[in-house]
Parts: structure tokens; sequence; C-alpha cells
């Protein structure tokens, strides 16, 4: 195995954990509203998530590689703490969505970083599909803030 396939395999293994991690993120914030609307959107969003994950996973295989399965360490201590303080606080919509967006702020970095890295590497062969998700992780961060900050606005 090359060293650029190494490379693009670990850029793609700790996305996959970023997927993982809103799959289980989106998963919580579904069994944590009441509204409707905002849980099934959250039902929505960890699916899209699961099928990031399965395309990085694919992509992974296709050069040789052994695909993450996980989460990340970090994004199972956010929803331990996520669960903790919605012991004290209640799980009302707009903390949800205040936890949803925290997660979907993780998610971009993880992202922009992916792209850095494949550019200093030039890893062309996994471009495509990183910046297609990319775009995919902003416009469901630009939705959460949104649908936070109407929430807020009733509140």
């Amino acid at each position: 195995m090359t060293d650029v396939n190494k490379e693009a395999i670990s850029v793609l293994n700790d996305l996959i954990e970023t997927s993982k991690d809103g799959q289980e993120g989106f998963k919580t914030c579904a069994e944590d509203i009441k509204h409707p609307e905002l849980k099934t959107l959250f039902v929505q969003r960890s699916a899209d998530c699961a099928t990031a994950a399965a395309e990085l996973q694919s992509a992974v295989r296709s050069m040789g590689g052994d695909p993450e399965t996980s989460t990340s360490v970090s994004g199972d201590l956010h929803r331990r703490w996520v669960d903790v303080k919605a012991m004290f606080t209640g799980k009302d919509e707009e903390a949800v969505l205040n936890e949803a967006e925290r997660g979907e702020d993780h998610a971009l970095k993880a992202y922009k970083e992916a792209l850095e890295k494949i550019n200093k590497h030039n890893l062309v062969g996994i471009r495509d599909l990183v910046e297609r998700q990319y775009h995919g992780v902003q416009r469901n961060h630009d939705q959460v803030k949104a649908l936070r900050n109407q929430a807020r606005a009733r509140s």
C-alpha cells in the first residue's frame, strides 16, 4: 500500500468516526425532543450520517484499507455530557438544538481539516467525495443553527 493510500485511508477513517458521531448525536437528539417535525428531522439527519459513513467505509475498502466502524471517544464523551446536563437543565427544544449545533460545529471542523490534508498531500482520489459530504455537513449546520435561533426567539 502506498503512503498516499495510507494517508487517504487515515483521513477517511477520521471522517467515518465523525459521521458515526453525527449519526449517534442526531439519534440522541431525536430521542430527546418532543416536537414531531424536529424529531423527524433528527431521525433523517441520523440516517444521512449513516449513509455518509457507509460511503466513506466503501472508499476505504476500495483502497485496500480497514474502515473504522465506531464512534470517537470525544463524541461518546460529548453525548454523556449532554445526558448529564439534560438531567439538570431539562431537554427543551433550544437546549437540544444547541447541542446539535455544537456537534455540527465539530463535524464542520473535521471536514475542513480533512480537506486541508487532502490538498496538502494531493489526495485527489477522495477529494470529490469529501467535498460533497462537507457541503452536506454545512447545510445540516446551517439548518440546525436557524432552527436553534428560531427556538431562542420564541423563548
